[in-house]
């Protein structure tokens, strides 16, 4: 059994072991640095747990026992994407103005499974990001990586709610930290900023998230179309992270794909109908195939933006 304690407090003191994951005796291998795979994957923290302890649907455990027979335990790690508060106004979240993170921290965990499975072949270690049936969330605070927010999202200073969380699902056992993160101080910034109302004292309403919103297919009622004229994106909502208070200094630390510093795929802050314009399903993905909201389709981002548009007319 391997510990992959980590400590927490509320400074957000973190202790890494340079060799928590040492091969024992019965597995062949080298002596695995995991602080140093992750920092050189481009994470500002990592931390584990064990994949007993994860309250998962019975369909979300199976197709977790799909990709990893046996799974033990879970490697969980935070990416940054924050550019800074001067960043260019646009009509995209920001989490959508680089590459999209699916591929970003899909590639770079693939990398750091490459080299755990080379001082471990016996094991498997399959990376993950978003698409993976773990709750990402649920991983990173029982590791002790970060707070739950009252906005659903972890918090790790100082880099605040602008992380990416991505895993390894793993045979190899693992421990929880035995002391979770705990959730924020409750201060309701979150709540009050919400435009939708979508956060509450019941919790969260992703009906009424904008961000769900922007992504919405199909017709929307005179409500929905109502807060998306109002809404000053066209593609998701950073309303809540923007009035949390563990944001308000946020460390501005992005990975280079996903601030648009890479000059195959520049920074993108919005965009407008005429880019639209006359392109198909396949032209669409040609162009912006590699951002975070291609995977919607044009159809649904012309909408949007024909509603600003008609709002911007009144």
């Amino acid at each position: 059994m391997i510990n992959c304690h980590r400590s927490f407090s509320f400074f957000f003191s973190f202790f890494h072991s340079p060799d928590i994951l040492e091969p024992s005796k019965r597995e062949r291998g080298h002596t695995v640095d995991l602080q140093r795979l992750f920092s050189q994957a481009g994470a500002v923290g990592w931390g584990c747990c064990a994949f007993g302890d994860l309250s998962l649907s019975p369909e979300a455990w199976a197709k977790g026992e799909a990709l990893c027979p046996h799974p033990a335990g879970v490697l969980v790690a935070a990416f940054p994407y924050f550019t800074g508060p001067e960043g260019a106004p646009g009509n995209l979240s920001l989490y959508a103005r680089g590459e999209d993170y699916h591929r970003v921290i899909l590639r770079r965990l693939t990398g750091v499974a490459e080299q755990l499975a080379l001082a471990y072949p016996s094991r498997i270690f399959v990376p993950g990001a978003d698409a993976s049936p773990l709750d990402e969330r649920q991983c990173a605070r029982l590791a002790g990586l970060g707070m739950l927010g009252r906005h659903g999202l972890v918090i790790l200073p100082p880099y605040g709610s602008w992380i990416f969380l991505g895993t390894i699902l793993t045979d190899l056992p693992l421990r929880s930290s035995p002391v979770p993160a705990p959730d924020c101080p409750g201060c309701g910034a979150c709540v009050r900023a919400c435009p939708a109302g979508a956060l509450g004292d019941t919790g969260f309403d992703p009906d009424r998230c904008l961000s769900a919103l922007t992504q919405k297919k199909g017709t929307l009622t005179p409500e929905e179309e109502g807060l998306l004229k109002a809404h000053p994106l066209i593609w998701g909502c950073d309303c809540c992270q923007l009035a949390c208070p563990y944001n308000q200094e946020a460390l501005a630390a992005p990975l280079p794909e996903l601030a648009g510093e890479t000059q195959a795929l520049p920074y993108l802050a919005s965009l407008s109908l005429s880019d639209l314009e006359g392109l198909t399903n396949r032209t669409f993905r040609e162009i912006y195939g590699k951002r975070a909201f291609a995977w919607r389709g044009p159809a649904v981002l012309r909408r949007n933006l024909t509603l600003k548009k008609e709002e911007i007319s009144r």
